[in-house]
């Protein structure tokens, strides 16, 4: 009977070969053949080199003209326009003004250091008080359109010539449509 055991010894051992074998390979009996690996190395990239910016000449919001005289001008350099007429008798900003007055705002928002004077002014007919009057509704009207467009009130002073400083003496209907308006002046 020892010998039954020795040969169940003996049989138990060659299962737990045969298992110890077939745990090493991916299927019982089949060999699996490694594939070699490969390692390539790269040198790293080199560092781009920096692409210089183009040097772009900064345009000033404000210049100065040869008679003194400061203006607003735009991204290219162009002077923006700063009179601004009229209807017969009305103070309403015309809707194509708006979009060259929000130039005027951002160049002044831009630049909390510099001021403008509004002046309001009047074609001749009506009378003194009367012109007067309108000029300032002109003057207030555009200082009102800069506050709304975030100018501080610091920066700005209005006041109304009326009738007094024509730029155009003509007794006529075009004579008058000049005359009728608010010029900005920066200081």
């Amino acid at each position: 009977m020892s010998h039954l055991k020795n040969g169940a010894w003996i049989a138990l051992l060659l299962v737990c070969g045969l298992l110890t074998a077939c745990a090493s390979q991916t299927g019982c009996g089949t060999p699996v053949e490694e594939e070699p690996v490969v390692v390539i190395e790269r040198p790293p990239a080199p560092e781009p080199e920096p692409v210089p910016e183009p040097e772009v000449e900064e345009i000033p919001d404000f210049m100065e003209l040869p008679d003194g005289t400061t203006v607003a001008v735009d991204s290219e350099g162009s002077v923006i326009r700063s009179v601004f007429n009229f209807e017969f008798d009305e103070s309403e900003i015309g809707s194509g003004d708006f979009r060259v007055l929000q130039q005027h705002a951002a160049r002044l928002n831009r630049n909390r250091d510099q001021s403008v004077t509004i002046d309001g002014h009047c074609d001749e007919r009506g009378t003194r008080e009367y012109n007067l009057a309108l000029g300032e509704r002109r003057a207030m009207a555009v200082q009102d359109f800069l506050l709304a467009n975030g100018v501080r009130p610091s920066q700005m002073s209005a006041r109304s010539f009326g009738e007094e400083r024509p730029v155009d003496t003509g007794s006529d209907e075009a004579a008058w449509a000049k005359n009728r308006r608010v010029e900005l002046k920066y200081e």
